[in-house]
């Protein structure tokens, strides 16, 4: 369980380097200005949101309980930031996705040496958008069945303490199935037998969430998460999920 949680951790950083090789740079800017114009938005709404989420508890709560706001400060961030970030995630990857579907298709051919099929390409990318968004739908569907459960976690008193870790769990899940997608995708695989590979490789997959997870809530660096993720989700797929 460990080994595998740390191997998917190694191949999300895999994707670092393989976005600089030649032949796949050029499939990462538009992705990377994608990640970057949504990134931004989402940190101008975080911090909007977090303002009036403490201005509005600091109002509510009598002078005498005033150190509490204190207390609460880290729990109210880390909430605000994860909802937020999770949120433009999806957008951003909405956006990009047959993009990113191209991004994957380079990518294993740089691991594995492979031609790419035919019907590959910008003029493939054309006329498979459909697809590909169709892809991003389901996967919103998917995502947000459990999502009255977090909310609830989150707002019973008590139960509460636990909404981070309850989120950041969900996070990695999530993010494992939306980038894993796209070279699974593009071999022609559909959500239930993508989440049947993934249920069978839990902690690489978990892995590889949790480090995503970690870089899309890292100011700046974050801008660069979805194109890494992509190429490490794809390394992946060559190397594990395959198998």
């Amino acid at each position: 369980m460990i080994q595998g949680f740390m191997q998917g951790i190694a191949y999300f950083f895999q994707g670092f380097t393989l976005i600089t090789q030649k032949g796949i740079r050029g499939f990462v800017l538009i992705p990377l200005l994608i990640n970057i114009v949504v990134f931004s938005a989402a940190v101008w709404l975080a911090y909007g949101q977090f303002q009036s989420l403490m201005d509005s508890l600091t109002a509510w709560l009598p002078s005498w309980l005033s150190w509490i706001e204190w207390v609460l400060l880290p729990f109210f961030a880390i909430l605000v930031l994860l909802i937020i970030y999770y949120t433009f995630s999806i957008i951003a990857n909405f956006i990009a996705s047959p993009f990113n579907s191209l991004l994957a298709e380079r990518v294993e051919k740089k691991l594995n040496g492979l031609p790419l099929p035919e019907s590959s390409g910008f003029k493939a990318m054309a006329v498979n958008v459909g697809k590909a968004l169709g892809s991003e739908v389901k996967k919103m569907i998917y995502m947000l069945k459990w999502m009255p459960v977090l909310l609830l976690i989150t707002v019973i008193p008590g139960l509460n303490l636990i909404a981070p870790a309850a989120w950041i769990i969900y996070g990695a899940w999530m993010y494992s199935l939306q980038y894993a997608d796209y070279p699974m995708g593009n071999h022609e695989m559909f959500i239930k037998e993508e989440l049947v590979v993934l249920r069978k490789n839990r902690s690489h997959a978990l892995g590889f969430g949790a480090a995503t997870t970690l870089m899309t809530i890292i100011p700046v660096v974050n801008f660069f998460a979805m194109p890494v993720a992509v190429a490490g989700a794809t390394a992946m797929w060559v190397k594990q999920l395959s198998r």
